[in-house]
């Protein structure tokens, strides 16, 4: 058994098109090798920040990642037996099946299978974030009282019909 503490870039962005994890951005994983008859079985947690748009404003967004993974990688003889009985009538494996590549495990499918689902689906500024103006795309965030006088369409004619009137021009 080992344990190991690294940092590592994301190679490429980590996420989904609204908040992901920015390819560069650091990883601070802690990770756990054990041996067992099968392989190596890979746990651990990976840490980072997440950016993207509040879906509300659309001002830039945080989230902190926190992940914690767990995965098998077989040897690659195990992984082949694994592979001939593991596979169902139409020949697909209910289990993806990861093995080792020599002595080299690739965690990045590991941490993106963890780390995309602990994204949230609609991330906020804050929790509280306000928006925007329906009417004008002001940002509420800046301006709380802002506000537009409501004007009901249902009275528009009975309005123009009282700017029209001028009383010195009758005949």
């Amino acid at each position: 058994m080992q344990e190991l503490t690294r940092r590592v870039e994301a190679p490429e962005a980590i996420g989904t098109d609204v908040i992901a994890v920015p390819a560069g951005e650091p990883l601070d994983l802690e990770i756990r090798l054990e041996s067992v008859v099968e392989g190596v079985l890979v746990s651990g947690s990976a840490r980072a920040t997440a950016t993207g748009a509040c879906v509300r404003c659309l001002e830039p967004a945080t989230y902190p990642v926190d992940a914690s993974f767990q995965e098998l990688f077989a040897y690659a003889d195990r992984a082949a037996h694994h592979h001939e009985v593991g596979a169902d009538a139409n020949g697909a494996d209910e289990d993806v099946v990861r093995e080792l590549e020599g002595d080299l495990i690739d965690l990045e499918p590991v941490l993106r299978d963890a780390v995309v689902p602990s994204l949230p689906f609609q991330p906020v500024c804050r929790d509280d974030c306000p928006g925007l103006c329906s009417e004008c795309g002001a940002l509420l965030a800046e301006d709380p009282d802002h506000h537009h006088d409501t004007f009901d369409p249902r009275w528009a004619a009975l309005s123009g019909l009282a700017e029209n009137q001028n009383p010195e021009k009758r005949t």
